[in-house]
């Protein structure tokens, strides 16, 4: 009896590990889960960290990411409610290889820009009056 895992292929259309794929380097998750790495947070907090996220999309995304296994969601019986969302164990096995992205672009971030500068200068000076 085999009892590997099955084999996953991110390339195959219909293979599962896409959609995993797709949920992390999703703009929004990344930076969630900057904000997350430090221990559980409020909403509130995570979009005041989160710049340019609206109420919605960050609604959106932690949903998600509560779906997925990657964060949970505690409420607090008090009054006013108290809602914090932290990093699963699973989650947590992400911080490192998501962390190596960030400094990769912290770190090349003036080389991309400068790129893309002399593409767009390139292109503008190809084309036809």
């Amino acid at each position: 009896m085999d009892t590997s895992s099955p084999a996953f292929d991110v390339l195959s259309l219909n293979c599962p590990s896409r959609v995993v794929l797709q949920r992390i380097g999703d703009k929004w998750t990344t930076l969630v889960f900057q904000v997350l790495k430090d221990g559980p947070q409020r909403f509130s907090v995570i979009r005041g960290a989160v710049q340019g996220i609206t109420p919605k999309v960050l609604t959106q995304t932690l949903r998600t990411l509560e779906r997925d296994g990657l964060v949970s969601r505690r409420i607090y019986a008090e009054v006013p409610p108290r809602v914090e969302y932290a990093l699963t164990p699973l989650g947590e096995t992400l911080l490192e290889p998501l962390d190596a992205v960030r400094v990769w672009a912290e770190e090349h971030a003036a080389k991309i820009l400068q790129a893309r500068e002399d593409y767009d200068a390139q292109a503008d000076s190809l084309q036809l009056p």
